[in-house]
């Protein structure tokens, strides 16, 4: 908990993060895109900033991106970057509104296709992927408008398909359109996302989200885009895997094995998936993300009520108190930081949530299974861990390069703080969305014990350690290699 602010100093670090252990990543849009605002949500305890390449231009994304850069240096605070994309999102093309009912046939083709005269006499709905009906089968389901309509195809044609209208509505132009059951071609990158890919690469962000990802394929690919992309094999910007396709939810177990951080996107997973089973999902890939050491952010309307009101629901306090007892690494805020009215209050009712969370017995977290080829090393860190159940333990300080060992010991979602020592300033902003770590970076020092020291003496100038406290030492992986050489109990001096 933190001091009283009056006989203590305090840095800006150890105000905001320390308070809470679970993170906090907001979308900034129009109502925070300033200076001010972004440095009050900071204080507030934002961790990560999303910025959503679906809107703006690279110039005015790019004016975001220095903002948050200037102020995290000015502040020397850990604030990620995370470079969210648009992905192959399927958009209806209609010339003029069109009304359809429940009953009636209707025509689907795409952009690719020319109508034939014969069928002329029904309306028409074009999708705006060109050559998509060629993924599209018979018994497959059509959602427009988050699912406000729903067509089921009935007949395939080499140009057409035929549909019957399951529920009715007005269908605009450039509306969302979910396809939940088809096995769609086109991949998780579009044109638009390698243009945005390619920028946000050169603002060297730490977070790279991408939509719609179906298999583990695909982030492999897009894996290796960036390292052409880079010229390099490390120090890269983190894929974020948003999971809110059907297809994903099968694919899930490789896809959480292929990327750095998986995002439940429940928007549209609530669109394309039964609405009663998407908080079921949510609770099984966090704790299949646990098993796997891979961050784990929840996501979509967690505070939305508060884009127009200061205070949220008492439904979605639940919610974000539920994603916390859960043990997400962070919950997300979009339009409610964005675009709100309220964007610095978002962030700081997500807070509070948190903390009074996490103060609570049932945030805590017996035990964790750690699975795969790291299971051997994540049994000498949960070695570790056991030392910190001695409660005149205060703190455990680690020495790290990757980051690997910090999110190994996070997993254990440990009572006492965390405190990351790193020469690398990718992973010094990369571990900002990973649960209850505080990182520290300096930049000279090479030697492992230095950086300890030097981290400690960081700490304890910050009020987060004091000379007698006992902590846990640990001098994790060092040039990429996987390896903790020293694990034991320290004297604070």
């Amino acid at each position: 908990m933190v001091r009283d602010a009056h006989n203590c100093s305090f840095s800006l670090r150890s105000k905001t993060i320390m308070a809470k252990k679970t993170k906090i990543v907001a979308t900034i849009g129009p109502a925070s895109a300033n200076r001010e605002t972004l440095k009050s949500m900071i204080e507030a305890g934002m961790n990560v900033v999303r910025i959503n390449f679906s809107h703006g231009t690279h110039e005015s994304n790019g004016e975001l991106l220095n903002f948050v850069k200037e102020l995290r240096n000015k502040i020397e605070t850990p604030v990620g970057i995370m470079a969210d994309f648009q992905g192959p999102r399927i958009r209806t093309r209609v010339k003029k509104e069109i009304e359809i009912k429940k009953g009636e046939k209707i025509v689907v083709s795409d952009i690719g296709k020319n109508l034939k005269s014969q069928i002329s006499n029904l309306k028409s709905i074009v999708l705006d992927w060109k050559n998509i009906i060629s993924d599209i089968e018979v018994g497959n389901n059509i959602l427009i408008e988050d699912g406000l309509m729903r067509i089921k195809i009935t007949k395939k044609e080499k140009d057409y398909l035929e549909a019957e209208v399951l529920e009715g509505g007005t269908v605009k132009n450039h509306k969302g359109v979910n396809i939940p059951d088809a096995k769609l071609s086109f991949g998780a990158i579009t044109e638009k996302d390698e243009a945005d890919l390619k920028y946000a690469l050169e603002q060297d962000v730490d977070f790279v989200a991408f939509s719609f990802v179906s298999n583990s394929q695909e982030i492999k690919d897009i894996r290796e885009k960036i390292k052409k992309a880079l010229g390099r094999e490390n120090s890269l910007p983190q894929i974020v895997s948003k999971i809110e396709r059907k297809e994903a939810i099968k694919n899930i177990d490789e896809i959480i094995e292929a990327s750095d951080v998986i995002m439940v996107a429940r928007g549209d997973l609530g669109i394309e998936m039964d609405e009663s089973k998407v908080v079921i999902y949510q609770k099984e890939i966090i704790a299949k993300c646990l098993k796997a050491v891979k961050p784990v952010i929840v996501a979509t309307q967690m505070l939305d009520s508060m884009i127009e009101n200061p205070i949220p629901t008492r439904a979605e306090v639940s919610d974000v108190s539920n994603a916390v007892i859960d043990h997400t690494d962070a919950v997300m805020l979009s339009g409610e930081s964005a675009n709100g009215k309220y964007p610095v209050k978002a962030v700081e009712m997500m807070s509070e949530i948190i903390e009074s969370t996490e103060e609570s017995p049932f945030d805590d977290m017996a035990s964790c299974e750690i699975k795969g080829k790291i299971s051997d090393y994540a049994s000498i860190i949960s070695s570790a861990c056991q030392l910190t159940n001695n409660p005149e333990i205060k703190a455990t300080v680690i020495f790290t390069e990757s980051g690997f060992t910090t999110k190994l010991m996070s997993n254990h979602r440990t009572q006492q703080i965390i405190i990351a020592a790193t020469n690398n300033l990718k992973t010094y902003q990369q571990l900002s969305i990973v649960w209850g770590v505080e990182t520290y970076y300096f930049e000279k020092s090479q030697d492992r014990n230095e950086l300890i020291n030097s981290a400690i003496s960081k700490a304890k100038e910050e009020g987060n350690l004091k000379t007698g406290d006992k902590i846990v030492v640990i001098l994790g992986e060092k040039s990429g290699k996987e390896g903790a050489s020293v694990i034991g109990i320290r004297t604070v001096e």
